[in-house]
């Protein structure tokens, strides 16, 4: 029987799941075991998950009472207790471009003798992501873009409905002549990127990757806004420098790094150098008559979780399903993890 346990997310702002109660009875019905923690701050509650027919343990549990033949589901980092990690887990776990932080998870696994199969490697045979937040992480990022260039953004940043955040695109203050470019435009983080900035009245220059071949950093510091939402799986030359920054005929006022390939080498905006978060959103990059900020946070779509989560279910459920008896999306993202232990040096 496939057994998988929903774990309750360590980070104080992540409301999201990876998995949502109707699609937890879609599995149920299939004869999935499914335990899911309790959580004080998901957005959706334990009582729904119940109804849904599955068993419901205490918050952070998994560590001391899932069975290690269970899978263990989630959505952001672990925290850092256990140090030594025995289960499947089913995460963004980042680990495999070279961030700061991917040696010490991938030799937690090592040390437990478990597997991180990555959500962010969970790859169709044309390379391309199967299951992604990539439209809403776009939407948000737009959205707090406009936000911060209409000095209408509000800190700490708190969760809301799609609705009520459009509500602040349409509603707030509409300046004349407020550019945008979306570089990605044409891909799903990209297209909620545009859908945001039309809410706010501002129909954005929409760059795909063509346009990124021979770059034209003029046209990018000539816009009020610039959202990126083109990662890289090998390293390009940046899109933005430092010493772009000081162009003096510079308008760029805010950039929405959606990507946030901070700390690696497939980094294409190196003008900063660590996440933003919801307590602060913005990094200042320059200061005095002409201010540039930038807007980092790496969990942008649990700033609209139900939406988000509900999206990205969809395409979850019926692949954690094909668990059973295996697939070769699963294979190559298990693949992927065995190279990434080879690469410390260590048995995978």
């Amino acid at each position: 029987m496939l057994r998988i346990w929903l774990r309750d997310e360590s980070r104080g702002t992540e409301r999201r799941a990876a998995l949502v109660p109707e699609d937890a009875r879609r599995l149920v019905a299939q004869g999935v075991h499914l335990t899911v923690e309790e959580s004080s701050q998901r957005v959706f509650p334990a009582h729904a998950y119940a109804d849904a027919g599955c068993a419901i343990a205490p918050q952070g549990s998994w560590a001391t009472h899932c069975p290690a033949t269970d899978i263990v589901l989630g959505l952001k980092e672990l925290p850092d207790e256990p140090s030594d990690l025995v289960h499947r887990h089913i995460f963004f776990g980042h680990a495999y471009k070279g961030q700061p932080e991917a040696p010490r998870l991938l030799r937690r696994f090592q040390a437990g003798g478990g597997t991180l199969l990555d959500l962010e490697h969970l790859l169709g045979a044309d390379g391309r992501r199967i299951v992604a937040f990539g439209y809403w992480a776009g939407y948000a990022g737009a959205s707090l873009a406009v936000l911060q260039h209409r000095d209408e953004l509000t800190v700490p940043l708190i969760s809301s409905s799609s609705e009520e955040l459009r509500t602040r695109l349409v509603t707030g203050r509409r300046g004349d002549g407020v550019t945008a470019v979306v570089i990605g435009a044409h891909g799903r983080s990209g297209r909620g990127a545009c859908e945001a900035l039309a809410a706010a009245g501002i129909e954005p220059t929409r760059w795909g990757s063509d346009d990124t071949q021979d770059l034209d950093r003029e046209t990018l510091l000539a816009h009020d806004i610039l959202v990126n939402t083109i990662g890289c799986d090998r390293p390009v030359p940046p899109f933005l420098t430092k010493a772009d920054l000081d162009n003096e005929r510079r308008r760029l006022s805010v950039i929405a790094d959606v990507t946030c390939d901070v700390g690696c080498g497939l980094n294409t905006f190196p003008v900063y150098d660590r996440v933003t978060d919801w307590d602060n959103p913005v990094e200042r990059l320059r200061e005095g008559p002409k201010p540039l900020g930038i807007i980092a946070i790496d969990n942008l779509p649990s700033l609209v979780p139900a939406e988000a989560s509900r999206a990205f279910s969809a395409d979850l459920w019926p692949l954690l399903l094909s668990l059973r008896e295996g697939s070769e999306v699963w294979d190559r993202c298990q693949r992927a993890f065995r190279h990434a232990l080879a690469s410390l040096g260590g048995r995978g």
